[in-house]
C-alpha cells in the first residue's frame, strides 16, 4: 500500500514537471491555421487543416496535427467498419510536415490568427496538454469530429462566446451530402460507395460550423469569424504555390460504364429468355446473391456500427438483404414457390418507395444508380411474368 502511495505521488510530481516545462511565449510569436490542398487520393481529396506555432526567440515552429492515425493499431479495420477508428494528435516540426506536400506538389496556405500573448499562450497550453499520451487520442467521425471541424471546436472551447462564426459568406448552406460531393466526381467508385453508404441522416442541411469539416470550408470561416466583435484573421499568405490537382477519370473503368453495360447485357439475356420461355438462373443468382450483400452491408452499417453517417439508410430498398434469403430459387431446379410472385411484387414495390423518397428529398441517391435500378427492374418484371405462366 505504502509502495503506491509513493508511486502515485511520484506521478504526480512528474506530471506536474512536465506541465511546467510548457514554455512561455513571446510578443513575436505567432498562431496560424494551415490549411493543405486536396490531393488524387481519396484519403487526400478533401485536403486537410492543421494548427501551427512558431516563435522565433524561442525555436520554436512546430505543428500541430489532429489527422494522425495508425494502420498498425489493434484492429484498425475492424474499428473502422465499426464507426470507432481512433485518430491522434501529433506533433512535428514544420519542416518535416511541409515536405510532404512539397513532395505531392500541394499548395499550403496559412492564416495567421490574432490574439493576444495570454491567449497564444493559453492555446499551446491546450495543445501541449492535448498531446500528452493520455489526451491525445479522440474518437475520429469523418463528417462531425476530425482533423478539420475540431478547429471550430477548439477555438470555442478556448475562447467561448468571444467566437462568431459568420455565415453569410455561404452562397447557401449545403447538406453534408452535397459537400462530400463537392470534393469527388460523381461518376467515381468513391463517390458512389460514399453515396451508397451514407444514410439519409446526411441529407439534413449543415450548420454554419458544421461546413468547417472540410478545410477548404473552414479556411474560408477563419477569414468571417470574429473575436470579441474583431475579425480573428490577422493576416493570410501562401507557404506553398501549387495548381489545384484535378481529379482523373477514364469513362470505360467508372460506375456508370458498367452499370450500363450490366443493363445492355440484363437486356439482351431477357429478350433472349422471352424468346425460349426460359430463365437465366446464373443471371438472377448474381444479381440477388450482390444486391443482397450489399443490403447486409448497408443494414449492419445502420444497426450495428458506432457511425453517424450511415443510419436510416433507403438503399436497401433496391438492395434487399432479404434477396440473400431466396437465392436458392435459381439454383434448385424445382417448380418457383407460389411466394415467389408476392416477393417480386414487394421488391418492386420498394424500388417504387424508394424513387418517392428520392423526389420529395427525404434522401437522395446517386443517380449513377439508375441504370442499376432499371437493370433490377427488367428482371423483376419477367420473373414476375414467368412465374404466372
Amino acid at each position: 500500500m505504502k509502495q503506491k502511495f509513493i508511486l502515485l505521488v511520484c506521478l504526480i510530481l512528474v506530471g506536474k514537471q512536465l506541465h511546467a516545462q510548457i514554455p512561455k511565449l513571446s510578443e513575436k510569436s505567432q498562431i496560424s491555421l494551415l490549411t493543405c490542398a486536396a490531393g488524387d487520393e481519396l484519403y487526400y481529396a478533401f485536403g486537410h487543416s492543421a494548427f501551427r506555432v512558431q516563435d522565433s526567440v524561442l525555436g520554436i515552429d512546430v505543428v500541430y496535427n489532429y489527422g494522425t492515425f495508425d494502420f498498425n493499431r489493434p484492429n484498425f479495420y475492424l474499428n473502422f467498419v465499426k464507426g470507432r477508428l481512433i485518430y491522434s494528435l501529433s506533433r512535428r516540426s514544420f519542416e518535416r510536415f511541409l515536405f510532404e506536400y512539397e513532395l505531392e506538389k500541394r499548395w499550403v496556405k496559412e492564416q495567421i490568427l490574432d490574439l493576444t500573448l495570454d491567449e497564444k499562450n493559453q492555446l499551446l497550453n491546450f495543445f501541449e496538454t492535448n498531446f500528452l499520451p493520455e489526451n491525445r487520442d479522440y474518437l475520429y467521425d469523418p463528417l462531425l469530429n476530425n482533423c478539420s471541424s475540431i478547429t471550430g471546436t477548439i477555438l470555442k472551447d478556448q475562447f467561448g462566446d468571444e467566437i462568431v462564426f459568420d455565415g453569410s459568406y455561404l452562397d447557401q448552406r449545403y447538406t453534408f451530402r452535397q459537400l462530400v460531393r463537392q470534393n469527388l466526381k460523381l461518376n467515381s467508385w468513391a463517390s458512389f460507395g460514399i453515396d451508397v453508404a451514407f444514410g439519409s441522416v446526411v441529407d439534413r442541411k449543415a450548420t454554419v460550423e458544421e461546413h468547417m469539416f472540410l478545410p477548404y470550408y473552414a479556411m474560408r470561416q477563419i477569414r468571417n469569424t470574429t473575436k470579441d466583435g474583431k475579425p480573428l484573421l490577422a493576416r493570410e499568405r501562401t507557404i506553398l504555390d501549387y495548381n489545384e490537382i484535378k481529379q482523373t477519370s477514364f469513362f470505360p473503368l467508372s460506375p456508370l460504364f458498367w452499370f450500363i453495360v450490366l443493363l445492355l447485357f440484363t437486356a439482351v439475356v431477357t429478350y433472349l429468355d422471352i424468346k425460349h420461355s426460359a430463365r437465366s438462373r446464373w443471371l438472377d443468382l448474381a444479381l440477388f446473391s450482390i444486391t443482397g450483400l450489399i443490403g447486409l452491408f448497408l443494414f449492419i452499417l445502420w444497426v450495428a456500427t458506432d457511425h453517424t453517417s450511415t443510419p436510416w439508410n433507403f438503399n436497401i430498398l433496391w438492395a434487399l438483404p432479404t434477396n440473400l434469403a431466396v437465392v436458392y430459387v435459381f439454383v434448385f431446379p424445382q417448380q418457383v414457390p407460389k411466394w415467389f410472385e408476392k416477393y417480386l411484387i414487394a421488391a418492386l414495390v420498394c424500388m417504387g418507395i424508394m424513387l418517392l423518397i428520392w423526389l420529395i428529398g427525404v434522401q437522395i441517391f446517386s443517380p449513377v444508380l439508375i441504370p442499376l435500378l432499371l437493370t433490377l427492374a427488367i428482371r423483376y418484371v419477367y420473373l414476375l411474368k414467368f412465374t404466372k405462366a
